[in-house]
């Protein structure tokens, strides 16, 4: 199996929400499917269903957070310098409207670009990664190509 890149703060977001459904979320669940049993006929309890509805989606998600652990490689973004790569805080302007904006570059399962934090995978990452501070970079998106200029390479 191919590991998975995340930077430590990921990794920890991915290890408190696998311990929140084990020991929060799954005793609930548990419990709830033992009081809908106790309301009668199973084929025509609602409750029932919905609980066990939930509770598949659970067991789904510790399954996929515990492969998910079992395959990170955690990168520390601290101890990296130079151009643009994983862990990578990047501040860019659209050489189009002048708008600065700024992402980090993360691993899949950590990527929330309301949150600042673009996927390795994605075509903006892709571009930036090997760049420099003062580079040009042409993104291709959706909404068409866009141009950035490199403004600022952190890695606290």
């Amino acid at each position: 199996m191919e590991k998975i890149p995340m930077t430590p703060a990921g990794f920890q977001a991915l290890e408190t929400e696998l311990k929140t459904l084990k020991s929060v979320e799954r005793p609930a669940i548990i419990q709830a499917i033992a009081e809908a049993r106790e309301l009668g006929d199973l084929s025509e309890n609602a409750e029932y269903h919905s609980a066990r509805e939930k509770q598949s989606f659970i067991e789904g998600r510790i399954k996929e957070l515990e492969g998910v652990l079992s395959l990170a490689d955690v990168i520390n973004p601290a101890k990296l310098s130079g151009a643009i790569k994983f862990g990578a805080s990047v501040t860019l302007v659209d050489e189009d409207t002048d708008e600065e904006k700024t992402w980090q570059i993360v691993g899949e399962h950590e990527a929330n670009i309301e949150a600042g934090l673009l996927n390795v995978k994605s075509p903006i990452a892709r571009a930036l990664i090997g760049k420099e501070e003062g580079d040009s970079v042409d993104v291709r998106t959706p909404g068409g190509v866009r141009s950035y200029e490199i403004l600022k390479i952190d890695y606290a």
